[in-house]
């Protein structure tokens, strides 16, 4: 295979650019592991009362992620995110006003390799969230065993970055003020699988969770869809029912985590790596579908709700689609 290098005379906006993605994927793919390398290795150390005294504010903390987490404004506007944004480009793009005298949750699709979307949007002032939302405050549901990594836990929740479990969103819709808005990926890990260029496969005819959390607090439900997601990453061929995905399917059960064989492109060349392909994101937030708050639903009404939902989520796919650099020919496939 012919390997296609980077020209040297890239400016320097497009290497910044580059840079910045770069250290968002070692963030994202490597930074955990480097943090608990270092918090053992400080422990056997000369500077093990560091360690020890981290591991009390750990205790004492432990349930913040569970709690709205701890947002740093600071670190959601860093100049880093607008290189980075600019990167592919990812735009946000708002289809309806939303009223902040309400709450929300914004079901995100599709996950992709490593939700770059859902990051770049939400996580971040990099797209100018707050200026299209005023009022608003996004908080993107994250894993739970992520939050139990020491220092990694702080930097990802200074990003609005909190964790999945019921009682996080529960506290958030409950004894937060309005206008918060919940980002989930409703496909989760496991639609990662189905990340290819070209593809929208989403899972969602058995998600009925957020469906259920949206009634219970009275949460305006809000379809999001990420055009041009699934392109940023080439993964290996693992057709439903091969050897490969089987193995993938099971390891996903086991840890929680899907582990998808992907490949974009390396820092000075364009034909393998780490890094994302350049390719625009355009995450189109749709129109609300207003909710009343029930504490006790039915599963009847959960089936309703999630059926109009399904029918918003596919109405703003076909409007958008040829917009956004998807063809006619693209179906939505739904599982």
């Amino acid at each position: 295979m012919w390997v296609q290098f980077a020209p040297l005379n890239v400016p320097l906006d497009r290497r910044l650019q580059t840079a910045a993605v770069l250290q968002w994927t070692f963030s994202f793919l490597a930074l955990a592991q480097c943090c608990l390398l270092l918090y053992i290795l400080l422990f056997c150390s000369q500077y093990w009362l560091l360690p020890l005294l981290y591991s009390v504010w750990l205790y004492i903390d432990w349930d913040t992620p569970s709690r709205g987490g701890r947002r740093s404004e600071w670190v959601r506007g860093w100049t880093v995110w607008k290189y980075f944004a600019n990167y592919f480009p990812i735009r946000l793009v708002r289809t309806a006003p939303l009223d902040p005298r309400h709450n929300y949750i914004f079901g995100f699709h599709p996950h992709g390799v490593l939700v770059v979307g859902a990051f770049g949007n939400f996580c971040t002032e990099g797209t100018g969230f707050s200026c299209l939302f005023p009022g608003l405050t996004p908080h993107l549901l994250m894993l739970s065993a992520w939050f139990r990594v020491p220092f990694f836990r702080e930097y990802i929740m200074s990003g609005c970055l909190v964790s999945s479990d019921k009682k996080s969103a529960s506290h958030l819709l409950s004894t937060k003020s309005t206008g918060q808005a919940l980002v989930i990926a409703v496909g989760g890990p496991p639609e990662a699988l189905d990340a290819k260029p070209g593809q929208l496969t989403l899972q969602i005819m058995k998600r009925t969770g957020f469906i259920k959390l949206a009634l219970t607090h009275g949460a305006h439900l809000v379809p999001v869809l990420s055009f041009g997601e699934n392109n940023l990453y080439y993964q290996v061929d693992n057709p439903p029912g091969s050897l490969l995905r089987t193995t993938q399917e099971k390891l996903q059960k086991m840890m929680g985590l899907a582990l998808p064989l992907f490949h974009g492109r390396g820092v000075f060349q364009y034909s393998f790596g780490l890094l994302p392909h350049r390719r625009p994101v355009y995450t189109v937030v749709g129109s609300p579908i207003p909710v009343v708050k029930n504490l006790s639903p039915s599963s009847e009404d959960i089936t309703s709700l999630h059926a109009v939902y399904v029918e918003k989520l596919k109405d703003l796919f076909e409007t958008h689609k040829t917009k956004y650099g998807i063809g006619k020919e693209c179906q939505l496939v739904l599982c």
